[in-house]
């Protein structure tokens, strides 16, 4: 049965073809559209109007697009159509109903649209496709009508995530939205694209009969998105440490493989030195260092330059252009200078001919950093196909002056730190001085972490009487402000230790002599100059020592046969608290005790108890050592970390007696008579010591000292010869007042008899004790004879 279809109104061509393609019925309106009447259309293929074969449809149902139509005149015309199919009572097509209008100006504009849009079938085919689409694609629109669009781009990451979207919106009639990075096939570098899905309806208005789809390319938003991310990663993880080497290869871990196939950092030399700054041009050449590169393949074997190693640039050369010019250079394959420096350098072409790369973008950014070159960063795209733009120069050129800074911060730490190393050090005992009261062994070790070197530092002071004191303090803060108040308060206490004060006392005039320098500087604090500080003194004679604290953790003893503990004291406050005493500690200690001195910095840290870090001290401490050397190591390695956080100053001694064959005592009454006698008991005992040729000398120190005892001195009087490294003649007296050399002239009966002491002796003194004073003379001691001369 043949269906006759009338004119639509409103349609400029409504026609009529069978199954077979053949037309059957032809309006008015096509007639005056085409200019065929119907006698010379109906009978005929429709295909014969058309300027070209259509592709095969593969719509049973409906069909929508745009075809172009051959007028009877020979021009074209172009028409939207429209199909619809109708069946027999079997459910088999009886004919097809075409509806063509003139295209609107929407339709117009979809289909010359400067961005890509398509429909699709049900069965995720293309139904429609404007221009641009299909150039997007890279073929015809007639090759995509009818074709699955996995077909199309086969094995793709981004093919499944599309086709899943668009069977979700076929599936719940509701639009979406993909974001999908891949390149098109006619394209040359990869596209982000942010894809529209929504259903296209039926008549009824509730069956999804296609899809409709629009693609924008938002590759510059998803670049612009990365670099911003890229910034921020960089930002969180530029510059953690304050180490150079370091900085440079967490640039480059940041930027492989995500900017740069392959990314180096070279830098001046000076730069991974202490030196100051100095000017580079690139215009002469340049010679740099490698200290950092990366690429996608494990040890970098594509590189040219080995860590560590210098290559010189040649002025033409990317590198050096961008730190003449101090600006970015972008280059690559084909320019001239680009070939002529990779042609110039037979590593180089090695190394592409071997891994195969094919450079074709190279970015050269230098690195400057408070208008100071530190060195320049390349980034190479090999396998990447995308060549650098000129908003990935700014990115870089970005990336590289906060790298810079970071570089250039962590040079100036490490100027700073070796500047106060090299204070600290000069400040600290370079030898400590030979005595035979105690032995002694000592360890400095500078902080690890970020905030610098500290304040802590450690003395040995031959004290009068072979007595020696020990000295171990820690300043406040780090930096070389605080290496210079160490200096200052290490000069004080050596001062005060020559006039042979008590513990006790020596640390009241320090803790006075802190405020005061706290008071002079009015941009300081007092909490800024000060510090906490044990001083100790043993006695080889008595076998004591006498010891006390401003705010410093108390040593650890090991007697012999004994267990290592801490010693029982009070300490006292900080320095520069002010206005609190101190309490000094006296102990008797065996021959051959250690004792150990340190800085908190050995027992405390973040992670680390004071209590759990004592106790391990006092256990390594008891651990049997071939020497006092041993024994330091093995406390540092016990107790420390890797990188410690503050500086550990460390002293181990080892205690030594005079036995009683080396000292020598008597009691003296106040009478000038007595001098002869003290001459004689002195010469003798010298006899017995085998030191007959200082006797000469002894008896002029003895008759001077004592005589001035006698003349203003009080009873009881005392003296006393050592044997030590030196010779030591001491005069005790009950009287405090310290006596002082003055120039005695031409007629004065006296005055000259502390001026002889003086003169013979190595060096003499007075020190305060609790009964009164004592003064004191030293001589040298002829050098032993080796046995067999």
């Amino acid at each position: 049965m043949e269906i006759i279809v009338g004119h639509k109104p409103g349609a400029d061509l409504t026609a009529i073809i069978d199954p077979r393609g053949i037309v059957t019925g032809w309006s008015e309106g096509a007639r005056r559209l085409t200019g065929y009447a119907p006698e010379d259309v109906v009978g005929r293929q429709a295909t014969d109007l058309l300027v070209e074969d259509p592709p095969a449809l593969h719509v049973p149902a409906a069909f929508s697009g745009v075809v172009d139509l051959r007028h009877r005149d020979g021009h074209t015309i172009r028409l939207a159509v429209r199909t619809c199919t109708v069946m027999d009572g079997d459910g088999r097509p009886q004919a097809f109903v075409l509806i063509a209008t003139e295209p609107t100006v929407g339709e117009q504009v979809i289909q010359q649209a400067s961005i890509p849009m398509a429909a699709y079938d049900t069965e995720q085919r293309y139904l429609w496709v404007n221009e641009v689409g299909a150039s997007v694609m890279g073929v015809g629109k007639e090759a995509l009508l009818g074709r699955h669009f996995g077909d199309i781009l086969p094995g793709e990451p981004s093919t499944q995530g599309f086709l899943e979207y668009q069977r979700k919106v076929i599936r719940t009639g509701a639009p979406a939205r993909y974001e999908s990075y891949a390149r098109a096939p006619a394209e040359s570098r990869e596209h982000a694209w942010n894809l529209e899905m929504w259903p296209v309806l039926d008549a009824s208005g509730e069956e999804v009969f296609a899809v409709g789809l629009v693609a924008l390319d938002s590759s510059e938003q998803y670049w612009a998105r990365r670099r911003l991310a890229l910034l921020n990663e960089a930002a969180a993880t530029i510059g953690s440490t304050l180490d150079v080497v370091r900085t440079a290869e967490e640039l480059v871990e940041v930027l492989v493989p995500r900017f740069a196939d392959f990314a180096s950092i070279d830098l001046l030399d000076w730069v991974l030195r202490t030196e100051a700054p100095e000017v580079a041009d690139g215009r002469a050449g340049l010679v740099l260092r490698r200290v950092a590169h990366r690429s996608p393949t494990e040890g970098t074997p594509e590189a040219v330059v080995g860590l560590g190693e210098v290559d010189a640039y040649p002025p033409f050369s990317p590198p050096a252009r961008a730190v003449a010019d101090g600006q970015p250079v972008l280059s690559g394959a084909a320019e001239p200078d680009f070939d002529r420096w990779i042609a110039g350098h037979a590593g180089r072409i090695s190394k592409i001919r071997e891994h195969e790369a094919s450079v074709h973008s190279l970015l050269a950014v230098p690195l400057r950093a408070r208008g100071t070159t530190l060195g320049v960063a390349v980034f190479v795209r090999a396998l990447n196909p995308n060549p650098y733009t000129g908003d990935d120069v700014a990115f870089a050129e970005e990336l590289a002056s906060r790298a810079a800074v970071c570089v250039d911060n962590a040079h100036r730490f490490t100027r700073e730190r070796a500047t106060a190393l090299t204070l600290q050090h000069s400040l600290l005992p370079q030898h400590l001085p030979g005595q035979a009261a105690l032995e002694v062994a000592h360890r400095y070790l500078p902080a690890g972490s970020l905030a610098g070197v500290g304040g802590d530092w450690f003395d040995v002071i031959p004290l009068s009487g072979s007595r020696v004191a020990l000295v171990v303090g820690d300043v406040v803060g780090h930096g070389i402000h605080s290496s210079a108040t160490m200096g200052r308060l290490r000069t004080a206490v050596r001062t005060l230790a020559d006039v042979d004060l008590p513990p006790d006392e020596l640390l009241t005039y320090l803790d006075d002599l802190v405020i005061h320098l706290a008071s002079e500087d009015s941009d300081e604090d007092v909490a800024e100059l000060g510090g906490t500080c044990l001083y100790a003194v043993y006695d080889p004679v008595s076998r004591c020592l006498s010891l006390a604290s401003a705010g410093h953790p108390p040593p650890a003893v090991l007697q012999p046969g004994g267990t290592a503990r801490l010693v029982e004291m009070s300490t006292g406050p900080p320095l520069g608290v002010g206005g609190l005493p101190f309490e000094a500690t006296r102990l008797e200690l065996r021959e051959g005790s250690l004792i150990a001195l340190y800085t908190d910095g050995l027992i405390e840290g973040r992670t680390r108890d004071v209590d759990r870090g004592t106790a391990e001290l006092c256990r390594t401490l008891a651990l049997p050592a071939d020497s006092l050397n041993a024994v330091c190591d093995r406390m540092l390695k016990t107790l420390l970390p890797e990188r410690p956080g503050d500086d550990v100053a460390l002293l181990v001694a080892r205690t030594r007696a005079l036995d009683a064959g080396q000292v020598a005592a008597w009691d003296v009454p106040p009478d000038p008579a007595q001098v002869a006698t003290a001459r004689q008991n002195a010469t003798a005992r010298l006899s017995e010591w085998g030191l007959d040729e200082a006797g000469f000398v002894t008896e002029l120190i003895v008759s001077e000292l004592i005589t001035n005892a006698i003349r203003y001195g009080e009873p009881p009087i005392r003296l006393r010869l050592i044997r030590d490294r030196a010779l030591i003649c001491e005069v005790s007296d009950a009287s405090s007042t310290s006596p002082h050399l003055r120039r005695a002239h031409a007629y004065d009966e006296g005055g000259r008899g502390l001026l002889l002491v003086a003169q013979l002796s190595r060096r003499w003194g007075s020190r305060q004790t609790g009964a009164g004073k004592t003064i004191w003379a030293e001589q040298s001691l002829p050098a032993p004879v080796p046995p067999g001369r």
